[in-house]
């Protein structure tokens, strides 16, 4: 499995923050500047958006985060690729109604087989 670019820089801002405490109190502090800073390139954040930084290296403390609620996806749109990655359907078998004498069970009823 391949990270993305964001997965990366993330691993790197992290291992940065463990190793280097000046970077960790910047990251919390500013996070925009101190990814800036990091990376040499401008964050385009998108408008609304903001980052927020918090300290979780207390081993004594659990940490739970609470994500945004899912939006609804009727009207999303899937990319080319994802369609890719779901096209072609799924093969049952053996296929239904079509239940060989090989396969008993209690919950299908006897049907003779020549008749399907």
């Amino acid at each position: 499995m391949e990270f993305t670019q964001e997965q990366k820089l993330y691993a790197e801002l992290v291992q940065k923050a463990w190793e280097n405490a000046d970077f960790k109190k910047e990251l919390i502090a500013n996070p925009v500047a101190a990814i800036e800073k990091f990376t040499g390139k401008k964050l385009n954040l998108p408008a609304g958006k903001t980052i927020v930084v918090r300290d979780q290296t207390d081993e004594s403390v659990v940490y739970i985060n609470i994500p945004a609620a899912a939006k609804h996806t009727a009207d999303a749109q899937l990319s080319e690729e994802q369609l890719e990655s779901v096209a072609g359907g799924v093969a049952i078998w053996p296929p239904i109604g079509t239940i060989p004498p090989w396969y008993p069970s209690p919950t299908f009823p006897t049907i003779p087989y020549e008749t399907i």
